[in-house]
């Protein structure tokens, strides 16, 4: 159930989860989530394939209803969300800007705003279909950006994105959080890169496994007991010794260095 106070005190966050369970036929889903985010910060969703994450954005976006328990959204609040999946006939002739007004009316001024703040302001006039994917992140959060949010809900950011490209998603991420100081609910199983930019992770498999500071997460022996992993590479730190491309691929560099991508 998603709910707005009328309360002459509401809270002061933009998203309070209560207590909510879904419950498809005899699978249990969701169990007993509770979670809340404020203006300014971010909270990251991690766990494994399964663990139910888009199935939380989808009931905190309104598209499924809870079993039990309760979502509220604070009145008025504009959103931007950047969906998981997102694919498009080939075979219309849309360009990056008529798909960018897809969703309302906007002026070149306001598109090229959005555009240039993600890095992609040269795709203005491409064809929706010619783009890459990490390409096609950035045109996903410049139409969320759009919207002015006051709250972003970002599914996967980086699903289809080189280990490069990630980084630099994560890092646009950052700054727009900055920028706008919007809330942002992001999901994924990328932790050695969320974990470096969110304010606060929920670790969910079902239900919460444990939750609070990136760092404290990481050591928690849920947590290393869900991902098996050491806590040693569960945080990453991206150092720029290099430039990219929009996919994120090296365009120039200083020095050489190596990553070690573990599997999300």
């Amino acid at each position: 159930m998603i709910k707005k106070s009328n309360d002459n005190t509401p809270p002061t966050s933009l998203i309070e989860v209560k207590e909510v369970s879904l419950r498809i036929q005899d699978n249990t889903i969701l169990e007993n989530i509770n979670l809340n985010l404020n203006t300014g910060e971010t909270v990251a969703l991690i766990g494994p394939n399964g663990a139910g994450k888009s199935s939380l954005v989808r009931l905190i976006l309104g598209l499924t209803k809870a079993t039990t328990g309760s979502v509220y959204i604070k009145p008025e609040t504009r959103i931007g969300y950047v969906p998981q999946k997102f694919s498009i006939d080939n075979t219309l002739p849309l360009t990056v800007q008529r798909f960018l007004t897809l969703g309302g009316r906007y002026s070149t001024i306001q598109l090229n705003n959005a555009l240039s703040e993600v890095g992609a302001q040269k795709l203005l006039n491409s064809p929706i279909q010619s783009i890459s994917g990490g390409e096609t992140q950035r045109i996903m959060l410049a139409r969320a950006l759009l919207r002015k949010p006051e709250l972003l809900i970002l599914d996967e950011p980086a699903q289809g994105v080189d280990v490069t490209g990630q980084a630099e998603l994560y890092e646009l991420i950052s700054s727009i959080r900055e920028n706008h100081r919007c809330g942002i609910l992001m999901v994924s199983h990328d932790l050695h890169f969320v974990m470096a930019t969110t304010n606060r992770v929920l670790c969910l498999n079902r239900h919460i496994c444990c939750s609070g500071h990136p760092e404290a997460v990481s050591h928690d022996p849920r947590y290393l007991e869900l991902f098996n992993r050491h806590p040693s590479i569960a945080l990453y730190t991206h150092h720029h010794d290099h430039s990219h491309d929009l996919d994120g691929n090296i365009i120039s560099t200083q020095c050489d260095h190596t990553q070690e991508k573990t599997d999300g």
